[in-house]
């Protein structure tokens, strides 16, 4: 049976039949979308009871697609690929149940969930380069609409911002895929034997091109310092859950493109830029702390927190790329660092319903407007704080196994990058004790007295996130025994 490939095409052809319901089944979108996303769920399920440990790439499913250009329908998994799929259904799971613009979910809110499902879903599993950059690309287009019509006062500016800077960074992409496929022999598009062959291995000026290529368009994906400022707009703009995905699963794209095309293609390259990256990535972790330091909107604040938390993702990427770093730390850096997109995309996407819940309540995300909020709804201040905490990396949570080994890994070969980098925990801790204290303590104003406290709905979509990152943190090797890159990152795939 065809797990992995079920898992993509189900969402797909789930979101066609959407159009095709009528307009008076106002529940059938949310059931259906509900529906698709659990059988994707039951496939990658399968997938990680047959997953070995132990190898690289495998459970690899082929199909010929356009044979005279070499181009098949692969798709694969191994720790790395299987761990972000699975991240991806869950958020989409918890991001249907809480639903997108007006209540119920709309046929076009449930046929966009499921074509961004889908496509995502489509670009962590594939193994044929057409296919990566095809998914790339659809999620552009899901996102764009899911921002420009459920979005805030703001939405088409940041909508159109949002598409086209991604657009522009899928272009060097193109030309990278087009530059390995030149260069192969025979001419291949299939990433496994990409990543096996190195063919750009010793040719220092077009391997360094092709590697600025593919490092271009996955800055602006993850995004790194000075290819961000699409990300504060496209949050602050987007709906709750488009804010959640955005955060929780469009980001990790970026991060798996380096890891998967610039470490494991272009190892010789990264080699030559690995301390270019790991600077790039300080200076995301400090300044995006200090950007969130200055912010006083809510969502604006844990859109910036995200560069910061993906800069340590990046440093981590690029200490495992680097030159003299023994295996035990460059397993260490790029377990953490998967970890990292894993902890990030469950505890921000969390933060990203929290900051919705207020604004639907309070109808402002201004802190300088709410006081005593832990008063007037104890669970929702309970939640907001365990997310906080969880955020800025305190021990028994998510965050903290995933930054101490990407810190680590980092010490044996950066070791003024990771001692400088720590800083920026200090200030995170800082921005979110503020927040905290801003916010939820102090007296309560009577126009909040009566907000309601969480509701069955909300408690549905963040129970499932909050259960995962209380987990993962007292139990890291829930996931890091499937990610553990010492079975697939040494040796390409």
């Amino acid at each position: 049976m065809p797990w992995l490939s079920l898992s993509i095409a189900v969402p797909l052809l789930a979101a066609l039949l959407c159009a095709l319901l009528p307009a008076c089944a106002r529940g059938a979108p949310r059931l259906l979308a509900l529906g698709a996303t659990a059988v994707s769920l039951a496939c990658l399920a399968v997938t990680w009871a047959r997953f070995d440990t132990g190898r690289g790439m495998q459970l690899v499913e082929h199909a010929a697609w356009i044979p005279t250009l070499g181009v098949s329908w692969r798709v694969g998994v191994d720790g790395m690929s299987l761990a972000l799929a699975s991240l991806t259904v869950v958020l989409f799971a918890v991001s249907i149940v809480y639903g997108v613009g007006p209540r119920p979910l709309s046929r076009a809110a449930a046929g966009m969930l499921l074509l961004l499902e889908g496509s995502t879903l489509a670009f962590f599993l594939a193994e044929d380069f057409v296919v990566f950059y095809v998914a790339f690309d659809l999620t552009l287009v899901a996102m764009y609409f899911l921002i420009a019509l459920w979005g805030e006062e703001n939405r088409r500016y940041a909508a159109i911002k949002f598409f086209l800077y991604t657009l522009v960074g899928s272009l060097p992409v193109l030309l990278g895929i087009i530059a390995l496929y030149l260069d192969s022999s025979p001419h291949t598009f299939d990433m496994i034997r990409l990543a096996r062959e190195h063919p750009l291995a010793g040719d220092g000026l077009s391997a360094s091109l092709v590697f600025l290529a593919f490092f271009v368009g996955f800055a602006i994906k993850t995004p790194l310092v000075p290819f961000h400022t699409w990300l504060p707009a496209a949050h602050v703009e987007a709906p709750t859950s488009g804010s959640v995905l955005l955060a929780g699963v469009l980001l990790k794209m970026g991060a798996y493109g380096l890891i998967r095309v610039n470490l494991q293609m272009l190892p010789g390259a990264f080699h030559r830029y690995a301390l270019a990256v790991a600077l790039l990535g300080l200076v995301s972790a400090l300044y995006g702390a200090l950007l969130a330091l200055a912010q006083s909107d809510l969502k604006r604040l844990i859109a910036y927190t995200s560069i910061n938390h993906m800069g340590y993702v990046v440093i981590g990427v690029a200490a495992a790329a680097a030159t003299g770093i023994s295996g035990r730390a460059r397993n260490l850096a790029i377990d953490g660092a998967v970890l990292q997109m894993i902890a990030h995309g469950l505890v921000t996407g969390t933060l990203f319903f929290v900051a919705g819940f207020i604004k639907e309540r309070a109808h402002t995300r201004d802190l300088r407007q709410l006081s005593g909020l832990l008063r007037a709804m104890p669970w929702y201040g309970s939640l907001t704080a365990l997310a906080f905490f969880a955020s800025l990396g305190l021990p028994g949570l998510a965050q903290f196994p995933a930054e101490l080994e990407i810190f680590l890994g980092t010490f044996d070969v950066y070791p003024a990058i990771a001692s400088v980098a720590v800083v920026g925990i200090v200030l995170t801790a800082a921005l979110f004790l503020r927040a905290l204290q801003q916010a939820f303590m102090g007296e309560l104003p009577e126009r909040l007295a009566r907000l309601p406290d969480l509701r069955r709905r909300e408690v549905m979509a963040v129970a499932p996130l909050v259960a995962l990152f209380v987990a993962l943190g007292l139990y890291p090797r829930l996931v890091l025994y499937v990610i553990d890159s010492a079975h697939w990152l040494a040796g390409g795939l």
